[in-house]
């Protein structure tokens, strides 16, 4: 009886998920996230990679994020992504100039995050009240900031795990070759997971203008995590196979790096939906801020 009530439980969570999923509209926001994080994709990583290169090195860095966009959109768009990031370069020439150019980085960097704020904002019916609009403002601007620093920490403990998890493979397998093999890739998968889930919690909690209780966030951010997994290699199957590259030519790579973004931005607002039906269902609500209100959304 347990089971049946616990599966006809999740049965319903999805289901009540894809109808609020698609009466949000949340394929379109998808569409627009993938359009801004285009612009703001080569200022976020170079952030990220001066920010994580200062402890770890740059090459070192660079090396990983690229490892890891070439095995998710293929060789040709990580060569791309990071010739652009090697575009956007400061001036040296004045004081004046280079705090000039780390205000505009910050700025288009951190316009997903925006982006992503306002769409979860909406997903979860929250918005600022009019005469609030400002302090909104300058929040949105500073929880966009304190994003990079939360992704370059992200990185920055992930490599460290990285190296240490080498290391510990390499003095292993030495001794128990074949177990070593197994249990590392069980541990690396829940390492990964558990690093992508307090990437999705600290964007559910920190950036909408609402108050989520914990336990909540953790449930709709594991979710999350664990529908963000699948799909990473669903997606790039699906890219890995598709002739969108070749069909579009020399834009091929940017096109490529959009379908991913887009795909990805799905799960994320999917997630955005079950959490807000987890909250509402079986947690204790979503409260917005004294600065904002609920909206009443019409068909």
């Amino acid at each position: 009886m347990a089971i049946k009530r616990m599966a006809h439980s999740i049965f319903f969570l999805l289901k009540e998920t894809y109808k609020e999923f698609n009466a949000d509209n949340a394929m379109k926001l998808s569409a627009a996230l993938s359009y801004y994080t285009i612009f703001s994709l080569p200022p976020l990583l170079m952030i990220i990679i001066s920010l994580s290169g200062y402890f770890f090195g740059k090459e070192a860095v660079q090396g990983e994020i690229f490892g890891q966009i070439n095995g998710l959109v293929g060789n040709a768009a990580a060569i791309q992504i990071q010739e652009a990031i090697k575009n956007v370069k400061l001036s040296d020439s004045n004081t004046f100039a280079t705090v000039f150019g780390v205000v505009v980085l910050l700025i288009g960097a951190s316009g997903v995050f925006s982006e992503i704020q306002d769409s979860i904002n909406y997903i979860w019916g929250i918005k600022a009240k009019p005469n609030r609009a400002f302090v909104k403002f300058l929040k949105n601007r500073l929880m966009s900031f304190s994003m990079i620093g939360s992704v370059g920490f992200l990185l920055m403990v992930g490599l460290i795990i990285s190296a240490i998890m080498d290391v510990l493979n390499n003095r292993l397998s030495t001794y128990y070759p074949k177990d070593t093999i197994y249990l590392f890739n069980v541990v690396n998968i829940l390492v990964v997971f558990f690093i992508i889930t307090l990437l999705f919690a600290i964007i559910f909690k920190a950036l909408p203008d609402a108050k989520i209780v914990l336990y909540d966030c953790i449930i709709g951010s594991a979710f999350t995590a664990f529908l963000f997994m699948i799909g990473k290699f669903a997606i790039g199957a699906y890219l890995g196979s598709s002739a969108i590259a070749s069909i579009y030519g020399a834009a091929g790579s940017v096109i490529l790096i959009l379908v991913w973004v887009y795909y990805s931005a799905i799960i994320l607002y999917f997630g955005a939906e079950f959490t807000k039906v987890y909250a509402l269902t079986h947690g204790q609500k979503i409260i917005p801020y004294k600065y904002s209100e609920k909206i009443i959304k019409t068909e």
